[in-house]
């Protein structure tokens, strides 16, 4: 039985949460490649813009597909159910693909040295993933309420169809 079977609502948010990290995992490989350099302003300032705006249209984009694939416009619980599912699956697989990361490249495409501190590299790799996750989370909550808000069925919409 597959994961989709079980939970049917989940397959929109799996395709588009796995988008989003697809993407941010080539911002990061490509600016990583391409600039050595951590400390640049590519990657202390352009990546999270980068993220967030990212992050932002996947879901804006996911919600979209959810209108299209229901051929109405949706009402605002589905739409921040939707949004809040993609964010759940950007900021758990995000947050691993960081943890590998780290796991591979080490702390040197970090802008600081967290290891410099003398805190233990397992410290280091969990204190990243459970700030990623919990930021996209909270972010995906704040855009997912602000899309659904902006794209939700009103009720002055229901009347019209009726007159």
């Amino acid at each position: 039985m597959s994961f989709v079977r079980l939970w049917p609502d989940m397959k929109i948010p799996l395709k588009y949460g796995l988008i989003a990290t697809l993407g941010v995992a080539a911002w990061v490989l490509t600016t990583h490649s391409v600039i050595p350099d951590s400390k640049s302003t590519v990657h202390t300032l352009g990546s999270p813009i980068f993220f967030n705006i990212f992050h932002f249209a996947v879901i804006y984009l996911g919600l979209k597909a959810l209108e299209r694939e229901k051929g109405d416009r949706a009402i605002f619980k589905e739409l921040l159910k939707t949004g809040v599912g993609i964010s759940f699956v950007y900021a758990l697989t995000v947050s691993l693909f960081f943890a590998g990361v780290i796991m591979v490249v080490g702390t040197r495409w970090l802008p600081g040295e967290p290891t410099a501190s003398g805190a233990p590299m397992s410290r280091v790799i969990i204190g990243s993933f459970v700030g990623m996750f919990l930021g996209a989370l909270v972010f995906g909550l704040i855009y997912s309420t602000l899309i659904s808000f902006f794209l939700a069925k009103r009720r002055s919409d229901e009347t019209q169809d009726f007159r």
